[in-house]
Order: C-alpha cells, then structure tokens, then sequence
C-alpha cells in the first residue's frame, strides 16, 4: 500500500511540473511575440560597433589590440562585428 502511495505522489509531481514547464513556455511565447522579450543591451552603440568594423576590416590592428581597446572579450567582438555587418547591409539596403 505504501509503495503505491508513493507512486502515486510521484505521478502527481512530475505532472505538476509538466505543467509548470508548459506554461512558463507559453508565458515566454506570449511576451516575445508581444515585444517584451528584449534580452541583454548592447554594451557598444551603433556608431561604434561600425567604428569598430571599420577598423577590423583595415586590417590595421590585432584583434587583440581592438579587444583591449573596446574592453570586449575575443567572441563578444565578433558578435558586434556580425551585428556591425548586419547594420551596414541594412543601410545599404535601404539607401540603394
């Protein structure tokens, strides 16, 4: 008997946190699509990260040098550099 009073405890729990789980995903869902889901800011503004492009694509400083001076580790760089990227072929776009 009190081994199915257990099994029973356990089926009720897992199914409780199935719907913690469902819910929390619909939540998420919900906020992304309504715009409230902005994650983290950008630690550089536009205008520097097309700074920072234009000096990565010189090829006139190390990518160590450029990650010193922005106080950026090595892969957040590259991210700005992608998000510079991505920022540029939006203007060129627009403009063209």
């Amino acid at each position: 008997m009190g081994k199915m009073f257990i099994g029973m405890l356990g089926l009720m729990a897992e199914f409780e946190s199935d719907l913690i789980r469902a819910r929390t995903r619909d939540a998420i869902a919900a906020a992304t699509a309504a715009g409230k889901m902005k994650g983290r800011t950008h630690k550089l503004t536009p205008e520097e990260r097309a700074y920072l492009l234009q000096m990565y694509e010189t090829q006139q400083f190390k990518i160590e040098t450029l990650c010193r001076n922005t106080g950026l580790k090595r892969s957040a760089l590259y991210s700005n550099l992608t998000l510079a990227r991505a920022e540029r072929d939006a203007r060129v776009s627009e403009g063209g």
